[in-house]
């Protein structure tokens, strides 16, 4: 059995560090595909994940964009999961889960278990509960070749009420860094990186360098870049040398290739499928040219 870490790395060496995100933000999915409805979801993900395949190393699906439909928008995301899974794209799914025991596990199990109703090959965790709630998530990826993404230095405004904060001479999310450790151990990869991923995002990157520091093998997955203003660059900003460039994790973009200038008007899906693979080709370019400087 692969492990999540060799597969994801492997991909964003093959296609570039952009992960796609999967957003389907309220009145914003096109008339073309049915509007904000459950099958509009649906049929604006499915050809979202077509756009995307062979073009991007991950996607990631936003589930509460999907949860809010109820039943049906979670029977949508799960089409547009195992489609994207059939499309050999790797699924990061996004739902930020955290909670203590058998809650936990049940979290554990629908979304990286061996038959997980919600496939993912990773899933985004909170640890302020503490490093035992985390502990089902990391035991179903050992189980299951799966991954575990979790929250250190995110990247909205607000991650320094609390992230910021200085515990014991360091800050916040510096002391979180260095209690996963152990966790990243059990989930490493042949290829030297850790499955047991962090979120360091794009908006802050010094902040991402010095976790860098504290956890050298951890995959990093970092949003804020695109639509939330952090440049290539500062996206990049924790990664390090490997054999094709600078590698280390992917970096998400959702809006700005879910929703490109133009895509709400336009007339036809293979209209539509145009403008988001160059806004995808757009991104992955900006990306690159960090990644492999001249």
């Amino acid at each position: 059995m692969t492990s999540f870490a060799d597969r994801l790395i492997d991909a964003a060496r093959q296609h570039g560090p952009l992960c796609a995100g999967i957003d389907p933000h309220a009145g914003r999915i096109p008339a073309l595909f049915g509007g904000d409805t459950p099958d509009g979801l649906e049929a604006w993900g499915l050809a979202l994940v077509r756009a995307f395949e062979g073009r991007v190393a991950c996607v990631k699906p936003q589930v509460a964009l999907f949860e809010r439909h109820g039943p049906e928008g979670m029977k949508a995301l799960q089409t547009v999961s195992r489609a994207a899974k059939e499309a050999g794209l790797i699924v990061l799914m996004d739902a930020k889960r955290g909670d203590i025991g058998s809650t936990a596990e049940g979290y554990a199990a629908a979304y990286l278990g061996k038959h997980a109703p919600f496939h993912a090959d990773a899933l985004t965790v909170n640890p302020y509960m503490g490093l035992d709630t985390l502990e089902p998530y990391v035991r179903e990826g050992e189980a299951n070749g799966k991954g575990v993404i979790v929250l250190v230095r995110t990247s909205n405004p607000g991650s320094a009420d609390f992230q910021s904060k200085n515990l014991e001479g360091a800050p916040l999310y510096a002391r979180v860094g260095e209690a996963l450790a152990p966790l990243a151990e059990r989930l490493m990869g042949q290829s030297g990186w850790s499955g047991l991923m962090m979120v360091t995002g794009a908006t802050g990157p010094a902040e991402a360098r010095a976790i860098r520091t504290l956890a050298p093998k951890s995959l990093f997955l970092v949003p804020g870049y695109g639509a939330q203003g952090a440049p290539a660059a500062d996206a990049m900003a924790g990664f390090v040398p490997g054999p094709a460039g600078l590698e280390g994790g992917v970096v998400s973009a959702s809006r700005s290739v879910n929703f490109p200038a133009g895509t709400e008007t336009a007339p036809d899906v293979e209209t539509w499928t145009g403008m988001v693979r160059d806004a995808v080709a757009a991104a992955q370019a900006d990306l690159k040219g960090v990644m492999t400087p001249a």
